[in-house]
């Protein structure tokens, strides 16, 4: 199994990248966010990665952190969403997105993705629904472990020192770490996971900016009986 490379990039295709490794070269297919996100030709990058094994058939698809990779997972595991759906999916909405949308019960949003249908969907949703809380709440540990491209040759040495972009992946690092406290609080109050991560999930994406005790508060609210 190959869970992660490191190399040069080669070239970069619509769906894919040739990474160099060593002098060999792998196939790499990604989704339209990660593709987007990567560098150009002759620069060095990294990707976690998943091998998809069939009878005539051997692909590897990449992934810029742990989180993204879970997912696809999960995705891979619904009937009717194969490796181009999740990699739609994952494309559209991101790996914080698709935690969203599971966690909210938002069937429209992962209906968006090209090439799935209404009814497969709701067949993401409904399977995958519980698993959310579980996979939100290990966003704060797999977060950690970003794939960050190195900018150089000297980075590949040097592993302390940070891409340029390390300030965004950080962040999102810390806002899912945020989530996942509080989802681990509502938990301990007696709240269902489901129940609490669509409560997390609302409360976040109405304040972006909240931190833990900010989130528990308005996941309160949502979650109190109505009328």
């Amino acid at each position: 199994m190959i869970g992660k490379i490191a190399g040069r990039i080669e070239y970069r295709a619509m769906d894919h990248v040739l990474i160099d490794v060593g002098g060999v070269g792998y196939v790499v297919y990604c989704s339209e966010r990660t593709l987007g996100g990567l560098p150009g030709p002759g620069e060095v990058t990294a990707l976690f990665t998943d091998l998809l094994v069939r009878e005539d058939l051997l692909q590897l698809f990449g992934f810029t952190s742990l989180l993204e990779k879970e997912w696809h997972r999960l995705l891979m595991s619904v009937q009717g969403i194969g490796a181009k759906a999740s990699m739609a999916i994952l494309g559209t909405l991101g790996a914080e997105g698709v935690s969203r949308a599971i966690a909210l019960g938002d069937v429209n949003a992962i209906k968006a993705a090209k090439g799935v249908g209404p009814k497969t969907a709701q067949r993401v949703v409904i399977e995958l629904k519980d698993k959310a809380p579980e996979v939100m709440a290990l966003g704060g540990t797999l977060g950690q472990a970003m794939a960050g491209a190195p900018a150089s040759d000297d980075a590949l040495v040097e592993p302390d020192r940070a891409p340029a972009d390390d300030v965004g992946v950080a962040t999102g690092a810390a806002a899912i770490s945020v989530q996942a406290d509080a989802l681990s609080a509502l938990g301990n109050l007696g709240y269902a996971p489901a129940e609490a991560a669509s409560a997390v999930a609302q409360a976040a994406s109405d304040d972006g900016a909240a931190d833990a005790s900010a989130l528990i508060r308005a996941a309160l609210k949502l979650l109190a009986p109505k009328g």
